[in-house]
């Protein structure tokens, strides 16, 4: 049984699914510390896998390397990404997944510190499905982990043939 909590109630409620999981994309050990423990606090996701680079993440997605057992790198649910990634950038990496038929169905939203108009641009151009600036106060910032993980976990749904095995 997985505990889930439903959006806009404060209880929870029992329910035999698959839990839901979240690959989370940052190279700020701080900032993802920050997503990790706001997505805790709220119940929003029942796992957050956490990668440091672009390539780390290519590897996760693509099953390579040490990602290569299912079991322990499960599809995600949700992709958390930055833009200024080590290795391979950001950028690269959403047009990797949205070219991917395996891939292409992950909502991938942008985690970033950047507002800047041609960020923002060439991330809908490549398909990501939201842009989210950081917010600097550490409240905002909980709030927007919580309304993230609410509408795209809890609220979004996806066509049945993206299910995840």
């Amino acid at each position: 049984m997985i505990t889930r909590v439903i959006p806009g109630r404060r209880s929870t409620k029992k329910v035999d699914a698959k839990p839901l999981s979240i690959l989370l994309v940052e190279d700020n050990l701080a900032h993802a510390e920050l997503v990790q423990r706001s997505f805790e606090h709220h119940r929003v996701a029942n796992k957050i896998y956490h990668v440091a680079d672009g390539k780390a993440a290519l590897a996760y997605l693509f099953r390579q390397g040490a990602y290569a057992d299912e079991k322990r790198s499960p599809r995600p649910h949700m992709i958390l990404l930055d833009l200024r990634l080590p290795k391979i950038g950001g950028l690269d990496v959403l047009r990797q997944i949205k070219t991917s038929e395996d891939l292409k169905y992950i909502p991938v939203v942008i985690l970033t510190t950047s507002a800047a108009e041609r960020d923002m641009l060439r991330a809908y151009e490549h398909n990501a499905n939201g842009y989210v600036v950081k917010p600097l106060d550490l409240e905002a910032f909980q709030q927007l982990m919580q309304e993230i993980g609410y509408f795209w976990l809890g609220w979004n749904r996806g066509p049945k043939s993206a299910e995840f095995a």
